[in-house]
């Protein structure tokens, strides 16, 4: 099942039925371990709504933090291992692949995040920008995994590549972060066959097209979510960017109006859209 936060409060979507939910904030509801028994217990006393506005959804996050992993794909290790690698920071990332301990990071809060249909920023001061498509968890204060959405996880992959330290810079900026259509509700793990794809479209023309399974993942999702709660509480629940394994050509870089389109089977399309860049100051 899924779960919408619209601009008219809280629906969820079962079979193509669906069901507001108008008296709970996102942080209440969705914060709450067995939320698939819990949900498909709770609309047995709703009414199915008419007619559902996809334009009023927006992105599901209220107090959380989104956090992010890094390299726990094939394809990730070896891009950023090449893109690093004039800096002398390529072996840091052949490191981490290997490593028990995964890379783990902040990536936004909700005023730096966007839902579907809206506008992503790359950096003025970056002269190669990527998205990055990523499966992303929605783990409950108790750290059990209750659903799945989609991110993006836009890059700025210049700057990431002068220097392995300059991380935070490439990855936090002004709607720096997709998320959405929805979250997807299940009773148990996400299937691994299921394809994470990414189209990019350039003046309605596709330049860019990729997919990949989740199987493909190196670090299981229990694992994550374990380092990431070793040391830090979330009362509100968090979201986690389980990586990607799809990464655009090296002469490849985001252009002002691109559309990019991330589908996650089961969960849906993350529309957005690169907001016009202007010309760096510095």
């Amino acid at each position: 099942m899924k779960v919408y936060k619209t601009t008219k409060g809280i629906v969820i979507a079962e079979n193509d039925v669906f069901y507001r939910v108008d008296s709970e904030s996102w942080d209440t509801f969705m914060n709450r371990t067995h939320l698939f028994q819990r949900l498909t217990s709770e609309i047995k006393n709703l009414e199915p709504i008419s007619r559902f506005d996809s334009s009023t959804i927006m992105a599901p996050i209220e107090s959380q933090e989104i956090w992010a992993s890094g390299v726990t794909y094939m394809r990730s290790r070896e891009a950023r291992m090449e893109e690093s690698k004039k800096a002398g920071g390529d072996t840091f990332y052949d490191k981490v692949y290997d490593a028990e301990r995964p890379e783990l990071f902040f990536k936004a809060l909700a005023n730096r995040t966007v839902g579907t249909n809206d506008y992503v920023n790359i950096r003025k001061d970056s002269k190669w920008d990527v998205p990055e498509p990523e499966l992303t968890l929605w783990i409950s204060s108790k750290g059990t995994i209750e659903g799945y959405t989609v991110g993006n996880d836009m890059s700025s992959r210049s700057i990431e590549g002068e220097n392995p330290l300059y991380l935070p810079q490439a990855k936090m900026f002004e709607r720096c972060a997709g998320l959405g259509p929805c979250v997807y509700v299940t009773e148990s793990p996400i299937d691994p066959k299921t394809k994470i794809e990414i189209e990019i479209l350039r003046e309605n023309k596709q330049v860019f097209y990729g997919t990949v399974p989740i199987s493909n993942m190196k670090r299981r999702h229990a694992e994550l979510v374990e380092f990431l709660f070793r040391e830090c509480d979330f009362p509100y629940g968090c979201y986690l960017m389980t990586g990607t394994g799809i990464v655009p050509p090296d002469d490849f870089t985001l252009q002002p109006n691109d559309e990019i389109r991330i589908t996650i089977g089961h969960i849906g399309t993350l529309v957005n859209t690169v907001a016009y860049k202007l010309e760096s100051s510095i």
